[in-house]
């Protein structure tokens, strides 16, 4: 296994949850899983633009990322390359449904050992990185 998915109904609108994509700030509180926070040096969210940052985890350790925004197609499809290690692409489509936003998340790794080795951690990872998207989707489905 090379490739993780995930999905999630999120009651918010495709516009408000890419939003949560397209705002760098917005982006900085949610990305990452539980308990991890953001310092982001480059955030250029365009096609081709790099993103930059340093995840802080809960266990202390800093994570330093560097990515680029290969493709976006508002609002519906955003692209994302990691190109530090592990080397991964994700793919993410917002779809409209009767609740609101359905999220497909796909995460295809280069390396299909390196995939195997981590996915203890990614795909609880994942789920936790779409909820707290939810939860930030929320803030702009109350304001």
């Amino acid at each position: 296994m090379s490739a993780f998915s995930a999905s999630r109904e999120i009651r918010a609108t495709v516009e408000q949850v890419f939003a949560a994509f397209s705002d760098p700030q917005r982006l900085a509180r949610w990305w990452g899983p539980a308990g991890f926070t953001n310092t982001f040096t480059t955030c250029e969210f365009k096609p081709g633009g790099g993103w930059s940052f340093t995840m802080h985890g809960p266990d202390r350790r800093d994570y330093r990322n560097e990515g680029v925004f290969e493709e976006i197609d508002p609002p519906n499809k955003l692209v994302i390359r990691h190109l530090s290690e592990p080397k991964f692409s994700l793919t993410i489509t917002l779809t409209p449904c009767d609740a609101g936003t359905l999220i497909s998340w796909l995460q295809e790794f280069d390396e299909p050992e390196v995939a195997r080795r981590l996915e203890h951690i990614l795909r609880p990872a994942n789920e936790q990185n779409l909820d707290r998207l939810s939860l930030e989707a929320g803030r702009m489905q109350a304001s």
